[in-house]
């Protein structure tokens, strides 16, 4: 067995074949998205109120952007940014709130699928290259077992740690303390709208993002030898925290700034730049900071941003 190039978690047999690999239902990630999808649709009409939509929509707003975006994707699988331990547990932690898995099985499903997708063949889960139904039945509720039994080796400094392998252990049960909060607070209204909502639309969403960002959609570079190369999706930039600018993702993964231009917002980057203002963030990765990559292909001199943001800039100018 030996450390596979490009993803430092990752350990692969020799030729192991990252196309060969068998998809298959899986009860619990299954029945999990399933109860908080259908609660939220058969009970979210009849206790809706406006104070229960925007606690929906605060709380999606914090747990995606400081918990998804910032702390597991950008700080706990990339290191694209430092800061003190109790910071990285808190965003982290929110981003366990998120619901769609504990940190050590969100580093597994990124790392697998990004081990992947940078060699020559992939398979269709981990690109999403079925037909759209299919490919939301397989990633919201199925997983694959590689055939060449590619394993994911976390880091000590993560892997020992017990405040990860609590939140990891209990990653479903983190909802119940926010769950009676929001009971105590606002009623079943608050439950249903700031927990099974929440979480139904976040998990969704974030296949939805990921499907088109490997399917369709503007691209400013190509990384040679990879089987998938990623997508910016413009529309959804804001609703994804910055991280539908994917194909920025590809050329620069260990980059803290994914949205790269002036059109491309960047939510998950303000708030790291807000973070660095305060002295919490600091030895923040950007392209320019990184390593020039020589299989990385330049393809065009704008990224396909955000048609809105460029009319502003144009009538509004900042100066």
């Amino acid at each position: 067995m030996s450390l596979v190039a490009g993803s430092s978690r990752i350990v692969a047999a020799p030729n192991a074949d990252p196309a060969a690999g068998a998809v298959s239902w899986r009860p619990v990630k299954s029945l999990w998205i399933s109860a908080m999808t259908i609660v939220s649709l058969a009970y979210g009409p009849f206790f809706f109120t406006p104070a229960a939509f925007a606690l929906f929509l605060t709380l999606s707003a914090i747990t995606l952007c400081a918990g998804h975006s910032v702390g597991m994707h950008r700080r706990l699988i990339h290191n694209s940014f430092e800061c003190p331990i109790w910071l990285e547990y808190a965003l982290v932690y929110l981003g366990v709130l998120v619901g769609m898995a504990g940190p050590f099985g969100m580093i597994r499903q990124h790392d697998l699928r990004d081990w992947a997708q940078r060699q020559t063949a992939c398979h269709d889960y981990l690109c999403h290259r079925r037909p759209f139904f299919e490919d939301a039945f397989w990633q919201l509720h199925c997983d694959i077992e590689m055939a060449d039994g590619q394993i994911v080796e976390i880091e000590p400094r993560l892997a020992n740690d017990p405040i990860y392998k609590w939140m990891e252990r209990y990653w479903m049960l983190q909802q119940a303390p926010l769950a009676l909060l929001l009971y105590a607070t606002g009623g079943w209204s608050f439950v249903i709208w700031g927990i099974c909502a929440r979480v139904a639309v976040s998990v969704t969403g974030h296949w939805l993002v990921g499907y088109f960002a490997h399917n369709e959609g503007p691209m400013s570079w190509r990384v040679a030898g990879a089987g998938v190369q990623g997508r910016n999706v413009p529309i959804a930039a804001l609703l994804s925290m910055g991280e539908s600018w994917h194909n920025n993702h590809h050329a620069f993964p260990e980059s803290a700034r994914i949205g790269l231009f002036a059109d491309q917002p960047d939510p998950g980057w303000w708030l790291i730049c807000a973070l660095e203002h305060v002295g919490l963030v600091w030895n923040i990765h950007t392209p320019e900071t990184l390593p020039l990559r020589r299989e990385l292909v330049r393809l065009r001199t704008d990224g396909g941003g955000c048609p809105f943001c460029r009319w502003l800039r144009a009538n509004f100018p900042t100066g």
